[in-house]
């Protein structure tokens, strides 16, 4: 069998981002981890409610798995939060912004019913 022809690959990488891009991602990033830790904090000490974050997701919440936000909830572990999710037939991997709005309002109620 002979040997192939030299071909031009196109290259399946995205295209090379320059510096300031890469920094600019990178603040924003920084920014978003920054805000959802704070989040956090303040569904774990009750400042905020998770029903509030849910119906009104603020931009850098939307990106955010659903159940990593339940696991900031009082009371609520991972099993809890699995059974949760798995009653109202919601994938753990399933981010806010991805919630349909049946899925959402199913979730609200029972986290309202439960608290």
């Amino acid at each position: 069998m002979p040997p192939l022809p030299n071909t031009v690959t196109k290259p399946s990488a995205a295209p090379e981002r320059s510096l300031t891009q890469r920094l600019d991602a990178l603040e924003r990033a920084n920014n978003v981890r920054s805000q959802r830790a704070k989040l956090k904090k303040d569904l774990k000490a009750g400042r905020v409610k998770i029903h509030t974050v849910l119906n009104e997701p603020p931009d850098y919440v939307i990106t955010a798995k659903v159940i990593d936000m339940l696991l900031a909830v009082p009371k609520y572990g991972r099993v809890k939060a699995n059974k949760v999710l798995g009653t109202c037939r919601i994938s753990p991997s399933k981010t806010i912004g991805g919630l349909s709005p049946r899925q959402r309002d199913e979730l609200v109620s029972m986290l309202l019913q439960r608290s």
